[in-house]
């Protein structure tokens, strides 16, 4: 049967697609638990994973021959055009199994490599999170979605890199690599965020069917700015180049990885994904054609001079990386064929060079080629592997780097653009040429030939059998590829290049021998005369330090950090010492004021007009709930400069009123939150008030800074009435609306038909507003994890303190205070028995298990529920005291967090399974025994997760309160993080 034919079989192979993005992921979260002690079993693992990857990328090959396509779209927000798009083609199949196959190659060779101190689970971990990036970059059918794994590449890689997080060198080189990256990633998500509204879509196939419209839109110029940045920056192209070598710290199975199927593939992936819609123009000629050039001859030139094996291949790879955009530079289809074929080669030479670098380093203790030589009597196997790589990499004839070279100088040599550029191409093209194999060259003669090396830290010796194979495997592709390319890699080829260039694939010739041309006179010309400049420069390289001067004007990592100093230390100290401020009052002034702008701002275009004012009889007991709402914030503006605990008193004294409000105008829901959060929020700042600096006596001094002091207060007031008025005024003008012009009308009618539950407020969070809802918890677990981290290590001094009658209740927390008696609590100094405050828990988690249970018909939900639970232990903390909270509780509130998180999110990916966009909710009526029908959405879940997470986040800050002491800072730093966890 033909896979073609059939709706349900295709419909089938589809879903397969799945496998890539789920089978990497989830396999990177369950290799973090494997034992440290486990290698080995860790290593099956994750080789099972990328074998199964594999497999089922090999099994769909048929599926996408002959120009078809596999899809497997799932609804994700479909009213924007935004769906979770998998897209399978002739191209994105031959990097899908590049990068699983040497996936399964890495991960054997990472078995032996790595050390038995190294933690393998995390390495395994993250190595397979980033084989998933890479897989969900070459299969993205969104655009957007291509961006998300894009930038999920740049943050994987720096955690692989700085793996060894101990090495300063590391740990420079992974923030390098993230900075320049992700950087050009965001420039692309903007150039792609273009590209999709010129098109109308940001669907792959609308995009790939529209390039006469994206070429004669008149932002072409800068989408391809944008986008070429991007791809640039992650292919380590000129002059964004300088960040690969110095990514050569990461372990050699990352090296291997990164350099031959992924993170620098991506670049040269997009440039090839969108040729067909974006090159052929004279800018994309001019952009890409010079960079790839500078890149493929400076590369080139700089591997020469170096003395690290690995940087001497970090630089080849740059150059080929160059000869791959050169030739995507040309808008030629035979030109595109021959990047599509290169891609590929250099591939599976580059892989085993890096494992045979590792090898190298693993057993001899060093890569630095003036220590080594004459390795081929140790290890003549690896030596013999070796050589046969360095010259696919050289292009010597019956290898595959040969063939794909050749088709390199048949481009070079013919006419393109009537330019300079196009000019100068062939010749730059044999003189980076002769410079590969000069280094390819180097790279075989300083290791494994000439005087037997001395003062190892190792004694050389062949590595373990396994350890080798993938290099062996490697190298039969080199070989086999390079002498009968036609039956080998010809169908595969033609697959990709045809889903690429469609009905203008052309014509082209796989055979190793094409006669005697110009091509191949090249060729020639570029190996004699790479043999020759080396043994002319070998003296030289074997003793030099640096390269020629020109090397130390192009040093990109000096031109990075001077970058990086003038814009991060220079110029933002600059406005921080202009604008900036650690004062918490003018960066909240600053911030009202922007709110403020940007609430006016958009009014004011739109011709705002003021609502007509309704008189109306107001009620007595409502006007005089006000007077004492407005008499308490007075109240506390004025005492906050004299007695700051009243202050506060007062503070939640009109926080009461806008609660009582709530309740007054029909807005039960509003009131249970705002009186919750007011009681948490009332407790924690008591605990902060210690904290705060000592308020200025009136001395002499204030005096003559009254006039400023007045005017700032005068400001600020001024500030709040305009803040205020326009919350004011914007209320007033959406209650006094006739209900047919809100959009209360359309979630009242919706929130029980569609929504399965009467209240509201809870339908829109949770159902409607989802989306917004999940992002806004996902906000409030960052900022608790900051407020924990920050009062982890915050250590106010003793002569900062408050030490009026606040601070004996707050030592009452401290369970090393010497104030604090055994017995002693909060309750105590507040009159309140500590015993009801302990028989309160109970209640508490009875009150939240009814809240959380009514939310979606009647006031409460989960967020109400969390707040009331975390109450229950703030009693607990205010009753006994942290130590003896913590000797009877564990309260885990990271846990909670991400079990919260983790609920909430499943329950949005669930509606997937059933063919709905993400977070659709469903409601119906179960039967139950003894209780009858009970109405049931799915949403419950949700709020499940977010009832966790409030709860866990509210606690973790409530933790970091109680343990902060002066007095012993590592003690409780240390309990911190403990009943953190």
């Amino acid at each position: 049967m033909n896979p073609n034919e059939g709706n349900g079989t295709i419909e089938y192979a589809g879903k397969l697609l799945s496998v890539f993005i789920l089978a990497p992921f989830v396999g990177s979260l369950l290799a973090i638990f494997f034992p440290p002690d486990q290698r080995g079993a860790t290593a099956w693992f994750a080789g099972a994973i990328a074998l199964l990857c594999f497999l089922v990328a090999a099994g769909l090959y048929p599926f996408v021959t002959s120009g078809g396509v596999l899809r497997y779209d799932i609804a994700w927000l479909p009213e924007l055009g935004l769906n979770f798009t998998l897209r399978m083609d002739g191209f994105a199949w031959l990097f899908t199994v590049l990068v699983t196959a040497i996936g399964v190659l890495v991960v054997l060779y990472a078995r032996y490599y790595m050390a038995a101190e190294d933690p393998v689970p995390r390495f395994l971990s993250l190595f397979l999170a980033f084989m998933g990036s890479m897989l969900g970059v070459v299969l993205s059918g969104n655009l957007i979605l291509l961006a998300v794994f894009w930038e999920l590449t740049s943050i994987v890689s720096f955690l692989l890199i700085g793996y060894w997080h101990h090495n300063a060198h590391a740990r420079d080189g992974a923030r390098m690599a993230l900075t320049v990256t992700g950087t050009g990633g965001l420039c692309m998500l903007v150039g792609l965020l273009l590209m999709g509204r010129i098109v109308g879509s940001y669907d792959l196939d609308v995009v790939l069917a529209s390039g006469d419209l994206i070429r004669n839109s008149p932002l072409y110029m800068p989408v391809l700015i944008l986008v070429l940045l991007g791809a640039l920056t992650k292919s380590a192209q000129f002059p964004f180049h300088f960040w690969l070598p110095h990514a050569m710290s990461a372990p050699t199975p990352v090296s291997a990885y990164l350099h031959s199927a992924t993170m620098v593939k991506a670049g040269v992936f997009l440039l090839a994904r969108l040729w067909p819609v974006m090159a052929g123009t004279e800018a994309w000629f001019w952009i890409v054609g010079l960079a790839g050039l500078s890149t493929l001859l400076l590369g080139a030139y700089f591997a020469i001079f170096q003395q690290d094996l690995k940087g001497l291949l970090a630089y080849s790879t740059i150059s080929h990386l160059g000869l791959i955009t050169v030739l995507l530079s040309l808008g030629s289809p035979l030109a595109a064929v021959a990047a599509v074929f290169h891609i590929v080669n250099h591939a599976t030479f580059k892989a085993s060079l890096f494992m045979a670098a590792g090898i190298i380093d693993h057993e001899t203790g060093t890569r630095d080629m003036r220590k080594l030589g004459g390795l081929i009597r140790y290890m003549p196997g690896t030596a013999v592997l070796a050589m046969v790589a360095s010259a696919a990499m050289a292009g010597v004839p019956l290898l595959n780097g040969f063939i794909s070279k050749e088709m390199f100088f048949a481009e070079a040599i013919e006419t393109h653009q009537a330019n300079i550029l196009d000019t100068m191409t062939p010749y730059v093209a044999t003189l980076a040429g002769m410079f590969a194999v000069t280094y390819s060259l180097r790279f075989i003669h300083s290791v494994f030939f000439g005087k037997t090396p001395e003062d190892l830290p190792k004694v050389p010796h062949e590595p373990p059998r396994w350890m080798r194979v993938p290099i062996e495997f490697l190298v039969l592709a080199c070989l086999v590829v390079g002498i009968i390319p036609a039956i080998t890699i010809g169908p595969f080829l033609h697959t990709a290049v045809v889903s690429i260039l469609g009905a203008n694939t052309p014509y082209y010739s796989l055979s190793v021998w094409h006669g005697w041309n110009l091509p191949l006179i090249m060729s020639f010309v570029a190996l004699a005369g790479g043999i020759g400049l080396y043994f002319l420069m070998r003296n030289y390289l074997a003793t030099s330090v640096e390269g020629p001067p020109i090397f130390r004007l192009l040093h990109g990592q000096r031109i990075f950090e001077r970058v990086l100093v003038t814009l991060s230390w220079k110029w933002a100290r600059s406005l921080e010492q202009r604008l900036g401020t650690r004062r918490l009052q003018p960066q909240m002034r600053f911030l009202v004021f922007i709110a403020i702008a940007a609430g006016a701002l958009p009014l004011l275009l739109n011709h705002f007009e003021l609502p007509p004012l309704l008189v109306r009889s107001i009620d007595p007991a409502f006007a005089l709930l006000w007077a004492v709402g407005i008499a308490c914030a007075i109240g506390a503006a004025i005492l906050a400069k004299f007695h700051r605990l009243a202050a506060l008193v007062l503070l939640g004294g009109a926080g009461l009123t806008t609660c009582l409000t709530f309740v007054w105008l029909s807005a039960p829901d509003l009131a249970v939150t705002q009186l919750l959060v007011e009681i948490v929020t009332t407790v924690l700042i008591l605990l902060g008030l210690r904290w705060l600096p000592k308020r200025i006596e009136d001395t002499e001094e204030t005096e003559l800074l009254s006039l400023k002091v007045r005017f700032r207060r005068l400001r600020d007031f001024l500030l709040a009435i305009v803040a205020g008025g326009g919350v004011a005024l914007i209320a007033y003008t959406i209650m006094t609306r006739p209900m047919p012009d809100t959009i209360a009308s359309y979630f009242l009618e919706r929130a029980y038909k569609e929504g399965g539950g009467t209240n509201v407020v809870n339908v829109i969070l949770v159902d409607f507003r989802g989306f917004d809802t999940l992002g806004e918890i996902a906000v409030l677990a960052i900022v608790a994890l900051t407020v924990f981290a920050l009062l982890l290590r915050f250590r106010p001094q003793a002569d900062s303190l408050e030490a009026p009658e606040q601070q004996r209740v707050q030592n009452a927390f401290d369970d090393d205070h010497p104030d604090r008696n055994k017995g002693d609590s909060v309750a105590e100094y507040l009159f309140v028995p500590s015993v009801i405050m302990r028989w309160m828990f109970p209640v508490i988690g009875m009150l939240a298990a009814y809240l959380f249970l009514r939310g979606h018909d009647l006031p409460g939900g989960g967020f109400a529920a969390g707040i009331a639970m975390s109450i229950g232990f703030i009693l607990q903390y205010m009753s006994g005291g942290t130590r003896w909270v913590e000797e009877r509780l564990r309260i885990h509130p990271l846990r909670w967090m991400s079990i919260g998180l983790l609920v909430a999110a499943a329950t949005g990916i669930g509606s997937w399974f059933f063919g709905y966009p993400f977070l659709t909710s469903h409601s119906q009526y179960v039967t139950l025994p003894i209780i009858g029908k009970f109405p049931l959405a799915s949403a419950l879940f949700f709020d499940l997760g977010v009832f966790s997470l409030v709860l866990g986040a509210t606690v973790l800050i409530l933790i970091a309160l109680a343990h902060q002491s002066i007095r012993a800072p590592r003690a409780h730093a240390r309990a911190m993080r403990k009943e953190a966890r």
